[in-house]
Order: structure tokens, then C-alpha cells, then sequence
């Protein structure tokens, strides 16, 4: 199994964020920097099976509907991918 951490604590902007995600999930170069592109890296050329996300609670207050989408894409993988490839994740905030 190959697991992530996701550490958002203190992203105050979009930027910041998106370059945590891209790292710690080792997505591509050409990752778009926005949630669509993070659906599309996660679902296609992501091969972690567990993320952990911590600090989700500490970001800047203008990204906590980005992070609410977030972790709504994180269960829309997991949903997706129980019957050919498990994947999970936990929030530790």
C-alpha cells in the first residue's frame, strides 16, 4: 500500500495549496493547480492508495471551501475505485 500526508496546515492561498498536493501525491508536471486537474491526477495517474490529510482546519478562512471540495473528491475516489482498486483516507486536524 502506498500512503500519503497531505499537510495543509497554514495554506493561506490557492498556490500553496495546490503545490502540496502536487508534491505530496507526486502528480505529474503538468498538473492544472485546480480541482478538476486534482479529480483527473488523483483518479488516473495517482498510485497512492491511502492519504493522510492533516491541518485541513488551519487553513486561511477564503480556502476552507476549496478544502470542503477536496475532501469530497478524496470520497468520490474512494467510492470510485472500491471494486478494482482500494483507496482511503483520514483527516487529522
Amino acid at each position: 500500500m502506498k500512503k500519503a500526508i497531505l499537510d495543509l496546515t497554514g495554506c493561506t492561498n490557492l498556490f500553496d495549496m495546490h503545490e502540496r498536493i502536487r508534491v505530496s501525491l507526486d502528480f505529474p508536471d503538468h498538473y492544472g493547480e485546480n480541482l478538476d486537474a486534482f479529480w483527473d491526477c488523483l483518479n488516473r495517474d495517482c498510485d497512492v492508495d491511502f492519504v493522510t490529510v492533516i491541518g485541513s482546519d488551519s487553513v486561511a478562512d477564503e480556502l476552507k471551501p476549496t478544502v470542503k471540495r477536496i475532501l469530497e473528491i478524496l470520497e468520490r475516489n474512494k467510492q470510485d475505485r472500491a471494486d478494482y482498486s482500494p483507496f482511503d483516507y483520514e483527516i487529522i486536524s
